[in-house]
């Protein structure tokens, strides 16, 4: 899953409405590092036909996905790697394209979603736990 701005971007519903367009023969997405969302989308495209640019991309994608679900790095390569069973790799296409001088996503910061709700979860799971002491305890007295 890709975190754009707080929305959770699923690489499948992208890679689907990408791999539509007649030109391109298989795409794996990513999500690479932004200052500006945390991350954004990237898709790794094996063309079909060398005739496909990325502005064939980008409206094919303007008519299919909305704005934040719409990649904003388009990459076109001879082949994708693949595991022995043919399913794309995004790891390694993230170890391969997306490092940009970094070989690691970025941590979220302190006040961001991801952070909040596992505070939220921690003090949660603290709460259940005192009240499976304290209510026994309770009842018993």
């Amino acid at each position: 899953m890709i975190l754009v701005s707080g929305f959770n971007v699923y690489p499948n519903e992208i890679e689907v409405a990408i791999g539509e367009h007649p030109f391109v023969h298989e795409v794996g997405v990513i999500g690479v590092p932004s200052d500006k969302s945390g991350e954004v989308v990237m898709a790794v495209i094996v063309k079909r036909n060398p005739a496909l640019t990325e502005e064939d991309i980008r409206q094919h994608c303007g008519r299919l996905l909305t704005g934040y679900k719409r990649p904003k790095q388009i990459l076109f390569v001879d082949e994708l790697p693949k595991n022995n069973v043919g399913k794309i790799l995004r790891r390694e296409l993230r170890a391969r394209y997306a490092s940009s001088g970094q070989t690691e996503i970025k941590s979220r910061k302190p006040g961001s979603r991801r952070t909040s709700a596992a505070v939220v979860m921690v003090l949660a799971s603290q709460l259940i736990t005192i009240q499976t002491w304290y209510l026994p305890q309770c009842i018993a007295a």
